[in-house]
């Protein structure tokens, strides 16, 4: 289980306790009843996976006053007991522990440190899924001087938290090494080792300035238009039109709807990827122009039946639409005769590489896809 927050200096600080509240008491107000997971146990497990490698908050039903309870343990309680594990209710193979913290510190963004963190915590799904030991990550942006730097630090030396930074100023840097050193916190720096061996490499020094500061400009460089140039591209490419202009992507998606063609193709236009998207409908034939196109710039996408009919459901919901109004959209049957539609297109075309994206981020899908686009481009080369 992992929980996730951008948090800002004043929310560091311990709330104060009202004067008519005893402060062995909980708070009496209500708590906000997260909603069940539904679906298997299978089901139920890839969505955790998901939640956690986006590095969204993992709600769980009485979570809140769980950990508020298990905070407040009885005086003549055990170490053992107050450590103890509290089951989920309707949930029988996950369990909660009191979570452990992860501090971002950034003087930029955050960008790099939380996407690290995200990235490296995807390691550790057996536990944090299965085994429920939950982690609570703080990202604090914008940390350019040393008193909020230091301010942040004790909060995480109080907390037992683990902190992790990525300072471009060096001082900066080495101020956090030395309070971490300090105070006993564990801590890693993210940025500094990579920018000292590219420096070393090139024999240059970094500037210390961190992304988008005063001061540092950004040449508008030919890749910063072909990116542009990707993204208008692929907008006007969306959901099947033009096919007439296939020709000009240089990635083609397919798949039935749901299966995340939009996105993906939005994540590889950010790429400077120029991508299109062709949705495979039953009793709707692809367009000529697909089977026109280099068949290894084709990616199909397919996915589980179960997760396709829960996303399915979740949209049409969204839409507003009742029972009576979602027809066959969301029905097993339909689906799993849709998917073994698209199959049989995707055997005809057995050089069309097939990417399973069920339980995959976006981020797994389009590095797959694009790295086997870049292995053709060496092979051309």
């Amino acid at each position: 289980m992992l929980a996730s927050s951008t948090l800002r200096l004043p929310n560091i600080r311990p709330t104060p306790i009202s004067s008519n509240q005893s402060p062995s008491e909980p708070d009496t107000k209500p708590v906000p009843q997260a909603r069940k997971l539904k679906g298997s146990a299978q089901l139920n497990r890839w969505s955790r996976a998901r939640t956690i490698r986006s590095g969204r908050k993992l709600d769980r039903p009485d979570q809140q006053a769980q950990v508020l309870e298990a905070k407040r343990p009885p005086v003549e309680a055990t170490e053992s007991e107050v450590n103890s594990v509290t089951k989920i209710d309707g949930d029988d193979d996950v369990e909660v522990r009191l979570g452990k913290s992860i501090y971002m510190i950034s003087d930029g963004t955050g960008w790099t440190a939380e996407h690290s963190v995200n990235a490296a915590l995807g390691q550790f799904e057996h536990c944090l899924v299965d085994r429920g030991c939950p982690v609570n990550t703080h990202l604090f942006s914008g940390i350019d001087d040393v008193d909020r730097l230091m301010e942040i630090v004790k909060q995480a030396a109080k907390e037992g938290a683990m902190v992790l930074y990525t300072l471009a100023d060096p001082s900066m840097g080495e101020s956090a090494k030395q309070a971490c050193k300090m105070w006993g916190i564990p801590s890693t720096d993210i940025l500094g080792p990579i920018t000292e061996a590219i420096a070393a490499h090139l024999g240059v020094s970094p500037s210390g300035l961190p992304r988008g500061a005063p001061g540092r400009t950004i040449p508008l460089s030919e890749e910063y238009f072909r990116r542009i140039e990707a993204i208008e591209f692929t907008i006007k490419q969306d959901d099947g039109a033009l096919p007439q202009n296939l020709y000009k992507a240089d990635i083609v998606l397919t798949g039935v709807s749901r299966t995340g063609k939009t996105p993906l193709s939005i994540y590889l236009a950010q790429k400077g990827y120029k991508v299109a998207n062709v949705p495979i409908v039953m009793g709707i034939e692809l367009p000529k122009t697909l089977f026109d196109v280099d068949p290894e710039k084709v990616f199909a996408l397919t996915i589980n039946p179960v997760i396709l009919q829960a996303i399915r459901k979740a949209r049409a919901k969204s839409l507003g639409f009742n029972i009576e109004t979602r027809s066959n959209y969301s029905e097993m049957d339909y689906v799993r005769e849709e998917l073994e539609f698209a199959r049989r297109n995707f055997a005809q075309n057995p050089v069309w590489p097939v990417i399973e994206v069920t339980g995959k981020a976006i981020e797994e899908s389009a590095a797959w896809s694009s790295s086997h686009i870049a292995l053709q481009d060496i092979r051309i080369f």
